[in-house]
């Protein structure tokens, strides 16, 4: 059975790393950490396939309220489902068939009892009924909820961001990345004079009167936290790219004050959406299309509805986040956030831990897309440049089955450990295939760590697990630690984990050569008097001259 296999590679991936002493206990659990991040005996036993979220938003009170309709096939027999939906929001019942239910609160875990046997193999459908003041966002996105704005007119701009913190933030649903649905229907109901964006393409609009009801439908698998809502008095513009699988619709909404000047500023969109389908191939959600929609905030991934707050600037809100210059060619969080539409929508991971899989391949997707435009050693020397965001202090992984995820490294570091990783590889057009076949292979699907390790060893064809082990679970640098005496280069690794073996390209005398450190010490002979040496600065080492 699918998710027994995940549960199995994030036990044993969690058990090899700590027994090599490759990742450290740096905080202390709670059991709401324990039933928010681990997939637990009450969600193992249904397969989720379907959502219907119908929620209606009162802004002037900061008010939610709505119903989750929660559609699952049995997978083994069980009378006890979990469902999450964080304070201060409440349930206020649960049905199946009609049928109200027992529902055993545990902090943010909701413990739903059902009445009706479980029976494998059927299709089943409770209704999650709930309301309240959802939290708000304090520093959206990265402390997450509900962002509750004006624009300059007044009205109200109003949005949601959760990633980390969870979905179950705002609203009820199976809280854990394991298991996505295979579908949604969105359903938002907002004061007539605003409309709500929300993911996948839009079905209709109800008018209530005094409200109106937007119906999204989300055609492909979606992970709970790129599920959004963002409501505003939008205006709406729009294209069609004609992409890698037929034509894409591409639609923008922003306020109405900003129309002339997004229409300008999203044309690095397409751009975007070429390069990346060249690097990492098909747009993954032709079905739903693609959005651009602007928020109060800095921008998120949610899948199909990618939100933005960069202020129709280049570079991260005008800065280079590389010190290059390389970084002022785009706007970051058109590139960064639909990057993640390739990593972390079509390809998710399992745990949060493994969250490096969404933002170190992100990271790199920025370089990329310099590599497009303006040539490798743009792309280098931006990729080289981020470096000095790069702290050291925690491994990149985090701790499983407790939804921590790892240090903020997994950003800058993770971009600079695939670059490294391209070297190794020493074959764009191979490294680009690799990149594409991720995605097809990978394609709308749940991983682990362990299953990225062993797709890029198997497609490198190279043993990865001590890079691996290196980059992502050890804090130290590989440093290449040389001495030049009596016309003799001695060389090898320290600061290094067990089996580290990684070759490294360097210039000696003015000739580029291969050497193969291990951390024992080799010799080669030279023979000039000259004996210039110097590393190749696209690996991401230290040096030391003994």
């Amino acid at each position: 059975m699918k998710n027994t296999v995940l549960i199995i590679f994030l036990f044993l991936g969690f058990s090899s790393a700590k027994a090599q002493g490759l990742l450290s206990e740096r905080s202390k659990f709670t059991k709401q950490d324990t039933l928010r991040g681990s997939i637990t005996p009450e969600r193992i036993w249904w397969d989720l396939t379907y959502y219907h979220l119908d929620v209606e938003v009162k802004p002037d009170d900061k008010f939610i309220s709505g119903k989750n309709t929660i559609k699952y096939t049995v997978l083994n027999e069980y009378q006890t489902l979990q469902i999450d939906l964080q304070e201060p929001l409440k349930i206020t019942k649960v049905t199946q068939d009609d049928k109200e239910l027992e529902v055993i609160h545990n902090g943010n875990a909701h413990f739903v009892q059902l009445l009706k046997k479980q029976q494998i193999g059927r299709t089943e459908s409770i209704v999650v009924y709930y309301k309240g003041n959802p939290k708000e966002a304090i520093r959206a996105p990265w402390d997450g909820g509900f962002s509750w704005k004006k624009d300059k007119n007044g009205n109200h701009f109003v949005a949601t961001s959760c990633q980390g913190l969870g979905a179950s933030v705002w609203w009820p649903c199976k809280d854990h990345m394991y298991d996505e649905v295979e579908n949604m229907r969105i359903s938002v109901t907002v004061p007539e004079n605003l409309t709500d964006i929300s993911n996948g393409r839009l079905e209709s609009v109800v008018d209530n009167g005094a409200t109106k009801t937007y119906n999204w439908y989300v055609d492909n698998p979606i992970n709970n936290y790129g599920v959004n809502i963002n409501i505003g008095d939008y205006a709406h513009f729009s294209e069609v790219f004609y992409g890698e699988k037929g034509p894409l619709d591409m639609d923008y909404y922003v306020l109405k004050d900003n129309l002339e000047k997004a229409k300008e500023h999203f044309k690095e969109a397409p751009k975007m959406m070429k390069a990346f389908e060249h690097w990492f191939g098909p747009y993954p959600f032709y079905e739903d299309g693609y959005k651009l929609v602007e928020v109060p905030y800095l921008g998120m991934e949610h899948q199909s509805s990618v939100t933005y707050g960069n202020k129709f600037m280049q570079g991260y809100l005008g800065r280079d986040l590389s010190g290059t210059g390389w970084g002022l060619k785009f706007d970051f969080i058109i590139i960064h956030e639909s990057g993640h539409e390739w990593f972390a929508n079509n390809i998710t991971y399992v745990d949060i831990a493994d969250m490096w899989v969404h933002e170190s391949f992100t990271n790199y997707s920025e370089s990329l897309f310099l590599d497009y435009y303006y040539g490798k050693k743009a792309s280098s020397e931006y990729v080289i440049g981020t470096r000095n965001g790069i702290g050291n202090k925690r491994p990149i992984i985090g701790d499983y089955l407790v939804n921590s995820g790892g240090s903020g490294d997994m950003y800058p570091k993770g971009g600079n450990l695939l670059h490294t990783l391209r070297q190794l590889v020493d074959n764009d057009e191979k490294w680009r295939m690799i990149l594409r076949k991720m995605n097809k292979v990978f394609y709308h699907q749940t991983v682990t760590t362990q299953q990225i390790e062993a797709f890029l060893s198997k497609e490198t064809g190279m043993d990865l697990t001590p890079f691996f082990n290196q980059y992502l679970r050890d804090i130290r640098i590989p440093k290449l630690e040389y001495s030049i005496k009596n016309n003799n280069l001695n060389y090898r690794w320290i600061d290094v984990v067990d089996g580290f073996k990684m070759p490294i390209k360097v210039t000696i005398n003015n000739k580029e050569e291969w050497l193969e450190p291990t951390s024992n010490w080799k010799k080669r002979s030279l023979k000039s008097t000259k004996n210039d040496f110097k590393t190749d600065p696209n690996f991401y080492i230290y040096t030391k001259n003994k």
